[in-house]
């Protein structure tokens, strides 16, 4: 296994919308690993492979280290995600491993249905709610080419950018 650096704003990468997996085999197989290796140092709950350089359908998430309830989740691997249906709305708090220093108030449906395939390909339904759905929404949107960072204000874009431009001088 070995960490990979992960892309961070402005790199394109984020912001195209990722190719379907077409094979599962043994050169995906150690690209999940290392993500999951990746996700765990940074430190992080969710990682997508686009924030690896990977524009794949392709996440990672281990919500257990902040999980408030008392039930765990597996680590969970999903290819080919896709949002079968959306309940509910809910504002919370996200920050990114792709956009250091920088969280969103974010509106998120409150519950979703995934369908994806798991690592050996195997079809994969999702009935997902509380931090389990937020982290899916997240990790699904950097599979479309989004970022916490256009569901912020303008305002808040504004500041981040200018931020960004000061540091890279």
């Amino acid at each position: 296994m070995a960490l990979i650096d992960i892309r961070t704003y402005p790199d394109k990468v984020l912001g195209r919308k990722a190719a379907g997996v077409e094979q599962i085999d043994a050169r995906l197989q150690r690209v999940i690993e290392d993500m999951f290796e990746t996700m765990y140092a940074a430190p992080g709950i969710g990682l997508a492979a686009p924030q690896i350089g990977l524009s794949k359908r392709l996440l990672v998430i281990d919500i257990n280290s902040r999980s408030e309830g008392k039930e765990k989740y597996p680590p969970l691997v999903l290819i080919n995600p896709e949002i079968a249906a959306l309940e509910g709305e809910a504002e919370s708090e996200e920050g990114c491993l792709s956009l250091p220093d920088f969280t969103a108030k974010v509106n998120r449906a409150t519950r979703l249905f995934v369908k994806g395939v798991d690592r050996e390909g195997k079809p994969l339904e999702l009935d997902a709610t509380g931090l389990l759905a937020i982290a899916l929404q997240h990790e699904i949107d950097h599979l479309e080419g989004t970022l916490i960072l256009d569901k912020a204000s303008s305002i808040k874009r504004h500041f981040y950018k200018k931020k960004l431009a000061k540091k890279s001088r």
